[in-house]
């Protein structure tokens, strides 16, 4: 199966790939449901609201700065740099990921589409006013304060720019994402449950269109059905050796 992945992946016109917690979960980021120790009298998506930031913004900055520090510890693992060595070596034209965490991007991915915003940065809840804490080199004296970060331009109270539940995905990285998924004739599915939408539309789009889906998860998931290839395991040892199989197959 894992030949066969290749050879798909190798004769391909146009991949994407496509991925969820489950790719970063390998780099010691806890998936949004495994959160424990501090936050275990919480449910995490009671913490990740609009609702939650109006009623006690301290308590959900406490919660976010958590998150950064955890996720500041974490790095790229084999599945984050094998998904850039594909998009180097002409194979991947983009990654679509559900992660707020950054990895891709440090692991050295360029054509890279956000849809559940960044951790690192902020927004205000005011005005216009976005900034990308690690760009700005504030991030670490950010996740040490314990006051409620304001705006620099109007002084109001910024916010995690991440999409919490009850929000919609933002829609230039949506319609940019589908428009994608229209053009592929591959799409690289990796540790995601395939549940939560529209974002799980995306390999949908690609098979609708005769395309093919390569399934890498430790389970099996939502999208598991109309995969193609379903290659069970950590993506971390998977994607290196599917890198290999392409190279060897152009």
């Amino acid at each position: 199966m894992l030949r066969h992945a290749g050879k798909i992946l190798a004769r391909s016109r146009f991949a994407i790939a496509f991925t969820g917690a489950g790719i970063s979960a390998e780099s010691g980021v806890p998936t949004f449901r495994g959160f424990n120790g501090l936050w275990r009298k919480y449910r995490p998506e009671e913490l990740a609201t609009p609702e939650a930031f109006q009623r006690n913004p301290k308590l959900v900055w406490d919660f976010y700065r958590w998150r950064m520090k955890k996720i500041l510890d974490a790095e790229p693992n084999p599945a984050h740099y094998a998904l850039a060595e594909l998009e180097k070596i002409g194979v991947l034209k983009a990654v679509i990921t559900q992660n707020v965490d950054d990895l891709h991007r440090e692991a050295g991915t360029e054509n890279l589409i956000e849809l559940h915003g960044n951790i690192f940065r902020v927004k205000c809840t005011s005005c216009s006013y976005r900034e990308n804490l690690k760009e700005s080199g504030r991030i670490q004296n950010f996740v040490k304060s314990k006051d409620l970060p304001k705006c620099p331009r109007c002084g109001s109270l910024l916010r995690p720019d991440v999409v919490w539940f009850g929000e919609a995905l933002p829609r230039e990285a949506l319609e940019r994402a589908f428009r994608l998924a229209e053009k592929a004739d591959v799409v690289l599915v990796v540790g995601t449950s395939g549940v939560v939408y529209p974002a799980a539309y995306i390999p949908y789009i690609v098979k609708e269109r005769d395309g093919k889906v390569i399934e890498v998860n430790v389970e099996k998931s939502g999208i598991t059905p109309i995969a193609d290839v379903f290659l069970r395991g950590k993506a971390g040892e998977i994607l290196p050796k599917l890198v290999e199989l392409v190279r060897g197959s152009k």
